[in-house]
């Protein structure tokens, strides 16, 4: 079986039945897929019967038997768990399958040295809007992984929002930016919610106002494409509230907290790519 069977809609087995999971699973259909193509694996058969009920779908607690149907499996497990799930699964992948990951912080040789030789990998490192189909993802190929598996994992995803093509050297800092990002918006949007209760509105309206004050700039930026800065200056009259409030905010260090949390976001990816590397292959 070649690359071939990639040009129409393979089979689909993906292997967690968790958040990520599920919203793949979303996109996958909506992505064109039907539901007799695509089969999910989950340990608790509560939630397994939830998924199967929700959208259609085989769900059910057999890796290897569903991994032996499917052309793709898409591995959404926790990434302490996904080194013991590879070896069960080995000896049924079928010849060419493609396997994509979107295990945090392991990386493509991870799979390569626990699969059998010439595994095509593309490594995924997506984010939680992907659940409402407004997500961030990044995309590397493994050392087997060609454009044509690059090309069917960006059809797999588009359902769930944004997929973009990076070097797998560049992944620990897509983590650090749009993979931990949306904690770091919703950080922001609670304290500025916050703010609104201190100054004074009911909690249910400042965190309305926060929520669409973000959604409205965010979205903003994007159908503009205009630099940050310049619509932030177009915002700040001299002289004015919001220059006063953007000082305040160079005072306490706002820019450089979030240096300092994207960059910690950073280390920590690398660290546990290390300790996944160190890992004995059992």
């Amino acid at each position: 079986m070649g690359e071939g069977r990639f040009e129409s809609r393979p089979k689909v087995a993906i292997l967690g039945g968790g958040v990520m999971g599920e919203a793949i699973l979303a996109g996958i259909l909506s992505a064109g897929w039907d539901i007799d193509e695509v089969a999910v694996t989950e340990p608790s058969a509560v939630r397994a019967n939830e998924i199967s009920e929700r959208y259609g779908v085989r769900a059910a607690d057999d890796g290897p038997t569903t991994v032996s149907r499917a052309d793709v499996v898409l591995v959404a497990l926790k990434p302490k768990d996904v080194g013991a799930v590879l070896v069960e699964i080995a000896p049924r992948l079928r010849a060419g399958a493609l396997v994509v990951s979107v295990a945090a912080g392991l990386p493509c040789s991870f799979y390569e040295d626990r699969l059998p030789a010439g595994t095509p990998v593309v490594r995924v490192m997506p984010n939680t809007p992907a659940v409402i189909g407004m997500g961030a993802s990044a995309i590397s190929a493994g050392s087997h992984a060609t454009d044509e598996h690059l090309g069917l994992t960006e059809r797999l995803l588009a359902g769930t929002g944004l997929v973009v093509r990076v070097a797998e050297k560049d992944l620990d800092a897509v983590t650090a930016i749009s993979g931990s990002g949306p904690a770091y918006v919703f950080y922001l949007v609670d304290a500025l919610a916050e703010a609104g209760v201190l100054l004074g509105l009911t909690r249910d309206r400042a965190r309305e106002l926060a929520v669409a004050t973000f959604l409205g700039a965010a979205t903003m930026l994007d159908r503009t494409g205009e630099h940050p800065v310049v619509l932030r200056e177009r915002v700040s009259s001299p002289g004015g509230t919001t220059v006063a409030a953007l000082r305040q905010l160079d005072a306490h260090g706002v820019r450089a907290a979030v240096l300092a949390a994207a960059e910690a976001a950073y280390d920590r990816s690398r660290e546990v790519a290390a300790d996944a590397v160190a890992t004995p292959r059992g």
